[in-house]
């Protein structure tokens, strides 16, 4: 069965290079959205196997999407793992507060990341 990814992110470059990787290495079908706002509401209408999340974001940053996530008992389940600049110490400590499935950090590499993130929820390649 595909794989159905939402990637949310303000950065219409990183959206766009991650949705091809995903899709032409990985044949994953990806949904993509520009804002916080957005991608919860793709989140709570789209069926979904998992979300790669920008931490940093204006208006709704990474940290208030999760608990927006958590909080609905659609897309409490969905994996999440944060694409992000940098992860300071206290942010890992509130990303494991979050049960974020882990994080891949920026710059990626466009020929990995897709592995990276099936690695990351152990799915088969």
């Amino acid at each position: 069965m595909t794989k159905r990814v939402l990637i949310i992110d303000d950065e219409r470059d990183i959206r766009d290079v991650v949705r091809v990787s995903l899709e032409e290495f990985a044949g994953w079908k990806v949904l993509t959205a520009e804002s916080g706002l957005e991608g919860l509401q793709m989140a709570l209408a789209e069926a979904l196997d998992a979300i790669l999340l920008d931490i940093s974001m204006p208006g709704m940053d990474g940290f208030q999407i999760c608990r927006e996530l958590q909080n609905h008992a659609i897309t409490r389940a969905i994996p999440i793992v944060m694409l992000t600049a940098k992860v300071l110490p206290s942010e890992q400590q509130h990303l494991r507060e979050l049960s974020v499935a882990g994080f891949i950090s920026k710059p990626f590499d466009p020929m990995i990341i897709w592995l990276q993130l099936a690695e990351i929820l152990n799915w088969p390649i």
